[in-house]
């Protein structure tokens, strides 16, 4: 029996809270529970999507901004942060003074409605925030309408993994360890709302059927680490 909301307004009011109170101990957090692998998991997600130059990027719940700044480091594109809580993007404005990267918008906004015209830009990232939008298809009609012509998606996010061993572990180590461990450091909600998303979301099938019928082509998968997170490629 689930314990939170995986739907609607409601669940989009959860999260905005819970990315709200943890604020402080994410970045944190995000290396310690994985061992520092997410930031592995990271580059290989930007290699991906041959960035350019010229690209115009939107980082869809860009959160503290990890993912803006490490491709920024790279090519000297233009890029939009979006999220819905301020006090994400308040850490990653402070990032932005401590790496002296000053040309990179972070602004408050909502996955399912954002205020950018149609087919502004180049690519568009979202590292795990696919999960917790309130409407998924909804978001993902978004990605497409602001995405030019040939414009590329890129979605770094958890899915099940398709090894039962792996699954498993996997399963084991984030409802029982990982819950446990970050309660110390933060909100016990955050870290018992996160395998539970994962459970409540899509299998990498039916993420790809997601996609097609919004109106992407040329979908492709890649696992990583055995599958635990995955990285999900398309093009309008």
């Amino acid at each position: 029996m689930n314990e939170f909301t995986h739907k609607g307004k409601d669940k989009k009011e959860f999260v905005k809270y819970i990315f709200n109170d943890i604020s402080e101990t994410y970045d944190f957090l995000n290396h310690f529970l994985s061992c520092g692998v997410d930031i592995v998991w990271r580059n290989k997600f930007i290699k991906s999507l041959n960035f350019s130059n010229h690209d115009k990027v939107l980082d869809v719940a860009t959160g503290t901004g990890d993912v803006a700044f490490a491709i920024r480091k790279k090519y000297k594109t233009e890029i939009i942060g979006l999220d819905l809580s301020v006090n994400m993007l308040e850490k990653a404005k402070q990032k932005s003074k401590k790496y002296k990267i000053d040309d990179i918008s972070f602004i408050e906004g909502d996955a399912e409605s954002l205020p950018f015209d149609d087919n502004t830009f180049d690519k568009l990232v979202i590292s795990y925030g696919l999960r917790n939008l309130g409407n998924c298809e909804k978001g993902l009609s978004e990605f497409y309408r602001v995405l030019k012509p040939n414009g590329k998606i890129g979605i770094l996010e958890f899915l099940h993994p398709k090894s039962t061993i792996i699954a498993r572990i996997f399963k084991f180590y984030f409802n029982k360890i990982l819950p446990r461990v970050a309660s110390l450091f933060s909100n016990s909600k955050a870290y018992r709302y996160l395998p539970e998303s994962v459970e409540n979301f899509l299998s990498a099938d039916e993420l790809k059927s997601a996609l097609n019928k919004v109106g992407f082509d040329d979908v492709s998968s890649k696992n990583m680490s055995f599958g635990i997170t995955s990285i999900v490629n398309a093009t309008k």
